[in-house]
């Protein structure tokens, strides 16, 4: 069962630092563009991941294509992804052991959230941190 309760995306957003998003894009107008921009303002770590921009920048942070790819660890993966598209994601962060998996507003896949939860992730569907830590009071990162 996704931790979509509010102390338990309390307890994840105060214990991550470093996160993988996935499917992030250089447009300005975008979701994830703003969550990545907002999250960074919060002082988490944001890491972007689109085989399309790979090797690119955004928001003064190197894109990478995969989350294989990463050249560290992260706490979190956030997906900005078609729930068509969660998968395979979702089964590279299950091998990684990428401690919690986070589904953007919209993005449903019951089947992963099972299969992430089995191998003892956390996994939370169908929410943003954006709203969320506003939401639950939760003080920026001290840098």
């Amino acid at each position: 069962m996704p931790s979509n309760q509010p102390d338990q995306m309390r307890t994840i957003l105060e214990s991550v630092r470093t996160i993988a998003l996935v499917g992030a894009s250089e447009k300005t107008h975008r979701p994830s563009y703003e969550v990545m921009e907002f999250m960074q303002q919060q002082g988490y770590r944001m890491i972007p991941v689109n085989p399309r921009l790979a090797g690119q920048k955004v928001l003064g942070e190197t894109v990478y294509a995969d989350l294989a790819s990463l050249p560290e660890p992260v706490d979190m993966a956030e997906l900005f992804l078609a729930p068509e598209r969660t998968d395979a994601v979702i089964d590279q962060a299950i091998a990684l052991k990428i401690p919690v998996i986070w589904l953007q507003v919209g993005v449903i896949n019951e089947a992963g959230g099972a299969r992430a939860e089995a191998a003892g992730l956390t996994f939370v569907m169908d929410n943003c941190p954006m709203q969320e830590i506003p939401r639950l009071g939760i003080p920026a990162i001290d840098s």
